[in-house]
């Protein structure tokens, strides 16, 4: 039987909650469960005010709207993303200007965002890659400087912090996934982090499809109205009942993560390949364990040879600035050639709550194994 590349991992108390959910008798969203997921998130990570919504890609939605993106404003990120990161500015007519990623930990370079800036630059988007932090004090203080918007993609990062900070809660706005992928899961899922007060008022407006409804509910108002574009980018209450039971459980989920990630860091080793390297500053959550192949090994046969021992790795993102829509909306502002070797060369291995003992060792066997 193979070992697949993931799979979602329940702590028990899932469907317990959402039959709680029921019964409250209110499966629409803001119900009982997102308000205490809310909490949590808000309690945890040191934000102002968090916002749950029905993917990261929503919430990375909302940040473009926050921010009053205009037609041919510019918006700097990294081209090794997924495409929500650049898909979400791309909608308000912005244009993603795309800088290359470091070699060490595939996150954007931040010695080359200064000279990316122009007239027209409105806001700064990091990811930080696998879990592992970005440079966010040089981004902060270039940010700051030039009177930019630092949005953080840390779709992959619940749990990971930066000098002692929790990911997500350094720049104005942060954004989270919580899809099956990711280490604290509801199926898709996502929140928005807010940091900066300001737009506190006009996010809660902007999720409840351009309506004051939220005030309205908190008996501020006595009816509510169209006040602003929206959309509905709420959830509905059987997810935060699904994710309030992973929330609870997040230090436990992110400890065992971290054994199978030190096991494969301790044992894969081989001058073929090169490891994540996790700088000083990061402490990151294991959320994905991958290998960059040295370029005479070809990655399609490698991936091959470990499906037919039993191993499903897969490889990770295509550059956004190659893709036909990066060329059509965006540009790039350095050369790329990290973004591009990372991209021929990554693969990722499995990484799952429930990838016992003898799969891990199976797993880092098939892979040097594949390497002779």
């Amino acid at each position: 039987m193979n070992i697949p590349f993931n799979k979602p991992y329940i702590t028990g108390k899932e469907l317990e909650n959402i039959s709680r959910a029921h019964e409250n008798g209110m499966l629409s969203g803001d119900g009982p469960f997102t308000k205490k997921c809310h909490k949590w998130l808000e309690q945890n990570l040191g934000v102002e005010k968090a916002l749950l919504t029905h993917s990261c890609t929503a919430a990375l939605e909302m940040a473009a709207i926050l921010i009053n993106l205009k037609p041919g404003d510019e918006v700097i990120m990294p081209s090794f993303t997924f495409v929500s990161t650049a898909n979400a500015f791309v909608l308000r007519g912005a244009i993603p200007v795309f800088v290359d990623i470091r070699s060490d930990n595939q996150n954007i370079n931040e010695l080359l965002i200064e000279k990316a800036i122009t007239v027209k630059t409105k806001a700064i988007v990091v990811v930080h890659y696998a879990g592992i932090s970005c440079e966010m004090d040089t981004i902060m203080k270039i940010a700051n400087a030039n009177n930019l918007i630092v949005i953080e993609d840390a779709a992959q990062a619940i749990m990971s912090k930066y000098k002692g900070k929790p990911l997500g809660s350094i720049g104005h706005l942060g954004c989270l996934s919580f899809h099956e992928t990711k280490n604290v899961i509801s199926g898709e899922g996502g929140a928005l982090l807010i940091n900066d007060n300001k737009f506190n008022d006009r996010a809660e407006i902007i999720r409840e499809k351009g309506t004051n409804r939220s005030i309205f509910l908190r008996g501020q108002v006595d009816k509510y109205t169209w006040c602003d574009i929206g959309s509905s980018f709420l959830p509905g209450e059987i997810i935060a009942a699904f994710l309030w039971a992973q929330l609870n459980n997040a230090d436990e989920i992110t400890k065992k993560r971290l054994i199978i990630w030190n096991y494969y860091n301790e044992n894969l080793n081989n001058t073929l390949i090169e490891k994540p390297i996790i700088t000083k500053e990061s402490s990151h959550n294991a959320h994905m364990f991958y290998i960059k192949l040295n370029k005479n090994i070809n990655r399609d046969i490698f991936l091959s040879q470990l499906k037919l021992a039993g191993v499903i790795a897969v490889f990770h993102y295509v550059p956004l600035h190659t893709s036909p829509c990066g060329i059509e909306f965006g540009r790039t502002a350095s050369e790329m050639s990290n973004t591009i070797k990372t991209s021929d060369a990554l693969i990722r291995l499995p990484l799952w709550i429930g990838v016992d003992y003898k799969k891990v060792v199976k797993i880092v066997n098939e892979t040097l194994n594949s390497l002779s």
